[in-house]
């Protein structure tokens, strides 16, 4: 789809580097923490539709990748400042509570990675007893978080009110700086790096309200996320969706959801977030703005993704 636009936590940060949103103008879009209390650990699907329980969380020690994590986030970001691109990481080891970031705490347009809002929201309401899935709905939530499809998205979207969405999913998760779009289009909801670790944390942990059956076929999704995403406005009809944590870590299990958007101003954006690692314990999100064609925008921040991680693994 083509649109013009627009536990404790212990903080390292780094170089700031500023991402910008272009205001006043739709973006394009293509297919695309305050301390959460702790919580019993969710169940999750490991191949999709096998019910598999996390493993047991192990002691809270530090990881030994996090060793120097604060000095290779601020590599990352100034070699991506010098191909062009302003980046925003976050990376958060959820048995000790330390969340690494390279100091870019601004807002960004999401694009799809609202799709998790949306799902979350609709899941919720299934588990109250408020509405149901047919066989199609299903499939369609499905698409829309494996395969991130649009048109899916603005089904449930228009179906559940539109941007009070946004306002329900925030509340109950505590996301402070997330904020729904001021066009009512789901992908121009805003949100920060930090917001959106904090979401996932949250998802995992149980604490957001969205009891673990429903949690599970979130994270099972997002565990089989497709290599490409279908999207009729460019070359081949599709866009590929392995950039950013998929690529960066392959040594890991992790289950993502990416977000693109075009044309603000004359950037690119790419956002690559998910969980990474045996029993989720890592969250991962990573931003970028780049003035690029959208290969050497994805390579970007792919190879922001290497930096962070040399060895593929966390």
């Amino acid at each position: 789809m083509f649109r013009r636009r627009s536990k404790p936590l212990v903080v390292c940060a780094a170089t700031v580097a500023v991402v910008t949103v272009a205001a006043g103008c739709e973006a394009e879009v293509y297919g695309a923490p305050p301390t959460p209390p702790r919580a019993p650990q969710l169940t999750v699907v490991a191949p999709l539709g096998e019910m598999a329980p996390l493993p047991e969380v192990p002691p809270d020690q530090p990881a030994t990748a996090f060793i120097g994590l604060a000095d290779r986030e601020r590599q990352a970001t100034d070699i991506a400042a010098d191909a062009g691109a302003d980046i925003t990481i976050a990376v958060l080891d959820r048995n000790t509570g330390e969340l690494v970031t390279n100091g870019n705490g601004r807002s960004i347009a999401i694009a799809s990675v609202v799709k998790l809002f949306i799902a979350d929201d609709l899941l919720l309401q299934v588990a109250k007893g408020q509405t149901k899935l047919t066989p199609d709905d299903r499939a369609m939530l499905d698409v829309m978080l494996r395969a991130s499809d649009d048109s899916a998205a603005e089904v449930f979207w228009n179906r559940s009110g539109g941007s009070a969405i946004i306002g329900r999913v925030t509340k109950r998760y505590g996301l402070a700086a997330t904020n729904p779009p001021g066009n009512g289009r789901w992908y121009n909801t805003t949100s920060t790096a930090t917001d959106l670790v904090r979401y996932y944390d949250m998802l995992l942990a149980g604490t957001g309200g969205l009891p673990p059956e429903q949690a599970s076929i979130i994270l099972a999704n997002l565990a089989a996320s497709t290599p490409t995403a279908p999207d009729g406005m460019v070359p081949g009809g599709v866009y590929p969706q392995r950039f950013g944590i998929p690529e960066g870590v392959p040594g890991e299990p992790v289950a993502v959801k990416q977000g693109w958007m075009c044309c603000i101003g004359a950037d690119w954006m790419h956002l690559s977030t998910g969980v990474i690692g045996p029993g989720r314990r890592y969250v991962m999100v990573i931003g970028s703005m780049q003035a690029a064609q959208a290969d050497v925008a994805r390579d970007t921040i792919t190879e922001a993704v290497r930096t962070i991680f040399p060895t593929g693994h966390v």
